[in-house]
């Protein structure tokens, strides 16, 4: 009698997009029920409009299950599935028409931090300084610290260049830095 040697039993992630693959509608509102919230918050971030971050992602997933043959596992799942969101926040924003700020502008000056003011800002008061920063500058400034991206790939998202990439993010944090000491004297 001949015995079929066994496999290792598949990683329950792996099981589920597997499932997904054939069609499986209870393994997509699974996965879809997993990764949700996180890719919801990465939405909520890049587009600051609830009703928009809800349309990005739920178009995000569909892209995601439509595409699922071409997901390899050279990352994970979620990682290729953020990247998915991300550019289609993206796609929405461009369809907002943002004016990035273009480098002739003038260059904010660095704001000079007084001793006892470092570190004394509350995270809700940082979120408020980033959703007041110009579209471009909270894209790049988002995916940077947020995200977790480096300018090398911001610049491939964004289709800019990767030296563009940076001054955008010094410029942004320069911004981010007046806004929160405009706000912090005068509150």
């Amino acid at each position: 009698m001949k015995t079929e040697p066994k496999r290792p039993p598949l990683d329950p992630k792996d099981y589920l997009i597997e499932q997904c693959r054939n069609g499986d509608q209870r393994a997509m509102m699974e996965l879809y029920d997993r990764y949700a919230r996180a890719m919801y918050n990465t939405c909520k971030r890049l587009l600051n409009d609830e009703t928009d971050a809800e349309d990005a992602m739920q178009e995000a997933f569909m892209k995601a299950f439509d595409r699922l043959d071409q997901f390899s596992g050279g990352v994970t799942f979620g990682a290729w599935l953020k990247k998915i969101v991300v550019h289609q926040c993206l796609d929405r924003i461009k369809k907002r028409e943002i004016e990035w700020i273009s480098t002739e502008e003038t260059i904010l000056q660095p704001v000079a931090e007084a001793e006892d003011d470092r570190g004394t800002y509350q995270v809700e008061q940082v979120h408020r300084a980033i959703d007041a920063l110009p579209g471009g500058y909270k894209m790049i400034l988002s995916l940077y610290l947020l995200e977790g991206y480096d300018h090398e790939e911001i610049a491939q998202i964004l289709c800019i260049d990767p030296g563009t990439s940076r001054s955008q993010f010094a410029r942004a944090k320069n911004k981010l830095k007046h806004i929160l000491t405009e706000r912090h004297h005068v509150g």
